[in-house]
């Protein structure tokens, strides 16, 4: 960051090449399409190219830029917000095909995504941070503007929470699938008239 900030503009092309994949990964994490995703990872080094002099000498890079990009994101969801999407509507002719996925896959990555939604903010952040983005507390720390006590506590707590939701899930599953079994036993027992 230094370099580009003196002027060398390969340095930006290596900042590029070192986080937009990162931030592109962060960003998917909640928007789903790749166009938008895409445009908040490039307005995020539009900002910090306007924003290279502003940069502290001697401060991490990474919790800048993801801040940056953060906030973008933040602020496509209020975007977003304002002007709702109109309905896709699909003829039949030109219906998009899939390939069958791993339903137990797909399913423990579902129940997992929707375990990290229900998580408090303070708590889904750090741990996205953390976990997804492979980030240490001391970055994240910076990131979210905690101390680093304060972000473990969040993850430690956070972590628990998914524990609990997750074996709440798989309690709920057996217990379907017990019922399920229990009344096909009672089906297939020979009757005793």
């Amino acid at each position: 960051m230094s370099l580009y900030v003196d002027g060398n503009h390969r340095a930006f092309r290596e900042l590029f090449d070192r986080y937009g994949p990162r931030l592109l990964r962060a960003v998917r994490r909640q928007i789903p399409s790749e166009d938008d995703a895409t445009e908040i990872v490039q307005q995020t080094f539009l900002q910090l190219h306007r924003a290279r002099h502003d940069f502290q000498q001697g401060r991490m890079l990474r919790p800048w830029i993801f801040t940056i990009c953060f906030n973008l994101r933040r602020e496509h969801f209020r975007r977003r917000a304002r002007r709702p999407e109109a309905p896709l509507e699909l003829d039949g002719r030109t219906d998009p095909s899939i390939s069958p996925p791993d339903w137990t896959r797909a399913e423990r990555a579902v129940q997992l995504r929707a375990a990290i939604a229900r998580l408090p903010e303070s708590q889904r952040r750090v741990i996205e941070l953390h976990w997804f983005d492979g980030l240490p507390f001391k970055e994240v720390s910076q990131i979210v503007g905690a101390s680093l006590t304060a972000v473990k506590v969040r993850a430690h707590r956070g972590y628990g929470r998914l524990r609990t939701m997750l074996e709440a899930v798989d309690a709920k599953e057996e217990a379907l699938l017990e019922g399920n079994l229990s009344s096909s036993a009672t089906i297939l027992s020979p009757s005793t008239e």
